[in-house]
């Protein structure tokens, strides 16, 4: 294993709010923390030891970027892939592998992963364009509903289209994706495993997603799952093997459908810190964002235990609000107990923009629940 060394020069590709919280747990180990990312107000900038404007998916951007670091890893899955490989290939060490980032970024690549290494996943066909569709549907023609998504830059919601019936082919993307055959799920879970370079992985305890009906934005987060002992382990089992199949070093955010018959697949993964991850700085032994660390520096893995039951609310933009950032109710939050707010300290917010994250903690599941919905009345972001 390797000697802790805070001297190493670390870059991130990104410096957005997962940026942020990363350099926060880095400050702890006194690490040297460079920052790339195209917005010269990102939320990283006052934090890094050094902030570099420039484009992410940039071959020659990135790969000089990468030149003036001893460790590189990302916040974002957009970026420059070529760029990564030739500095992985003259001796960088690049986290997560961009061999590993290559397959996640494209979600037909990620989707035939998970079939060739025997992880369980909703049934999918591959398509090429528009007139793919029709014609895949006529030889399946019991696989509607369904959801056709774009094989590369969806996110967040984006990138995805309902076929419910005929009438809805027109909105299937005239573009390489994949036909993903609607799931009766129960709930939407999530795992966030750590591997590093040892093999060593770990697992945080499953959480309960639930998402916003419009944006297919996490709402909320609870924290543990409201699920029996067995499925948390089979959960946390599946992210492990997930993991392992990738051979990924650094996080692996696995998101999972419990279906109604009791059973858990893998819907998509993301290879870093992960939105279901943020309670864990409050509510875990060891925090996502250190871990991450702990991973790409090749060091022993932190507990992930539990230290108290948590939510964590997404704070939104609000609707028909663009513009200069306000945060109305900020002073009635603050006097909640067991309330934490997070701010990602970006000056404009949009409808729907991640401004910032809740944690709630206690003791009482009833009373979290009651809570965090609460605290999304009280707290709003305004222009």
């Amino acid at each position: 294993m390797l000697t802790f060394n805070p001297n190493a020069r670390i870059g991130i590709l990104g410096g957005g709010q997962l940026g942020l919280m990363l350099i926060q747990a880095a400050i702890d180990w006194n690490l040297i923390v460079h920052i790339l990312d195209p917005d010269a107000e990102a939320p990283c900038r006052h934090l890094a030891t050094s902030f570099t404007q420039g484009s992410l998916t940039d071959y020659e951007t990135v790969y000089q970027f990468g030149q003036q670091v001893d460790v590189l890893t990302i916040e974002i899955e957009r970026v420059n892939v070529d760029a990564l490989e030739a500095l992985e290939r003259e001796g960088k060490r690049v986290f997560p592998q961009p061999s590993v980032i290559r397959i996640i970024q494209d979600k037909r690549a990620q989707k035939q992963f998970y079939r060739e290494h025997n992880l369980p996943t909703a049934d999918f066909i591959l398509t090429e364009n528009r007139q793919d569709v029709p014609r895949v549907l006529a030889d399946n023609p019991d696989f509607l509903p369904a959801f056709h998504k774009l094989g590369r830059d969806g996110y967040d919601g984006r990138g995805v289209q309902r076929i419910a019936s005929e009438s809805d082919l027109e909105k299937a993307f005239d573009a390489p994706g994949v036909l993903e055959k609607a799931v009766d799920f129960e709930k939407e879970l999530a795992v966030i495993v750590a591997r590093n370079e040892q093999g060593q992985t770990a697992t945080f305890p499953t959480v309960e997603m639930v998402f916003h009906p419009e944006q297919n934005l996490v709402e909320y987060l609870f924290a543990p799952a409201a699920v029996s002992e067995s499925i948390d382990r089979q959960a946390q089992e599946i992210a492990r093997k997930t993991a392992e199949a990738f051979g990924i070093v650094g996080l692996l955010a696995v998101e999972l459908f419990l279906t109604k018959d009791q059973q858990v697949i893998v819907n998509e993964v993301a290879p870093r810190p992960h939105n279901s991850g943020h309670h864990t700085i409050r509510a875990n032994v060891t925090s996502q964002f250190e871990q991450h660390w702990r991973a790409i520096l090749n060091l022993p893995l932190g507990d992930t235990a539990i230290l108290s039951p948590a939510a964590m609310v997404n704070l939104l933009g609000e609707p028909g609000h663009s513009g200069p950032a306000r945060y109305e109710g900020m002073e009635t939050l603050l006097a909640m107990p067991g309330v934490f707010p997070f701010l990602y300290g970006k000056k404009i917010t949009r409808p729907f923009r991640k401004m910032g994250h809740i944690t709630v903690i206690s003791q009482d599941l009833n009373q979290l629940r009651q809570k965090a919905e609460t605290v999304k009345e009280i707290i709003k972001v305004k222009s």
